[in-house]
């Protein structure tokens, strides 16, 4: 790798697979709002990280769903390893793994089982009186879907030092906001403009392992507080 901070981190990052306990009133809670979510996550992080804390502790989830062996699952991936015990009491099960083998692994040519959920947006200028809007207010991000999320998608795999050889499309849930009674109409506290997740996953070829280093170290696209970006390689 030729980046020194990027070769560091990948020494010491971690990826923390937590398994909910869905008799837990707080990972219910968190099942089903995307702010409460992110509070929680955000508990893996040490205090006092000034700005942008998230970035700091290089904090990156993805929450996926029960399937016949397993309960809901929350892949947490960080630059340390997360202080489990910050978690709210019997939140669910927990291994923290270190993700230094894989960034070793990373070479040219190296097949991989890719997966990500992603917002796939672009941010497009909006239209007053028929004259485009020439400032950032005037932005608009828009969800993409089918064909448009899929070019999205293969854009970013080859900005991230992949070769895309195959591409699974699912509409990925993202949790709502709890309404909240102290608003007029019971409005929902938001993180923003609510985002559209889509999981990309398939088979591909490294072709820049450091390009492929930053995208996991740093997450792909927006989204990244509330569940987005993850990226996570296997071996094909």
């Amino acid at each position: 790798m030729t980046s020194t901070p990027t070769a560091a981190l990948a020494t010491t990052a971690t990826l923390t697979r937590i398994r909910l306990n869905r008799r837990s009133p707080a990972a219910r809670r968190d099942l089903a709002d995307a702010v409460s979510l992110h509070k929680s996550v955000m508990l893996l992080a040490p205090d006092d990280l000034g700005e942008n804390p998230r970035q700091q502790a290089g904090l990156l989830f993805r929450l996926e769903d029960a399937t016949d062996d397993t309960p809901p699952t929350l892949l947490v991936q960080s630059h340390q390893p997360p202080d489990l015990t910050r978690l709210p009491r019997h939140y669910g099960t927990a291994e923290t793994r270190s993700l230094h083998p894989m960034f070793q692994a990373l070479t040219p040519g190296r097949a991989v089982r890719y997966r990500i959920t992603a917002n796939a947006s672009v941010a497009r200028r909006v239209l007053a009186d028929h004259h485009r809007v020439d400032n950032k207010h005037g932005k608009k991000i828009v969800a993409l879907h089918g064909d448009d999320a899929l070019a999205w998608w293969q854009r970013r795999a080859h900005q991230a030092g992949l070769t895309l050889a195959t591409i699974d499309i699912t509409p990925a849930r993202f949790p709502h906001t709890r309404r909240r009674a102290d608003k007029p109409g019971g409005q929902a506290h938001s993180p923003g403009p609510m985002h559209a997740l889509t999981r990309f996953d398939g088979l591909a070829t490294i072709t820049d392992p450091d390009q492929v280093s930053h995208a996991l170290l740093n997450g792909i696209g927006r989204g990244k507080p509330y569940g987005a970006g993850l990226l996570t390689l296997a071996p094909a």
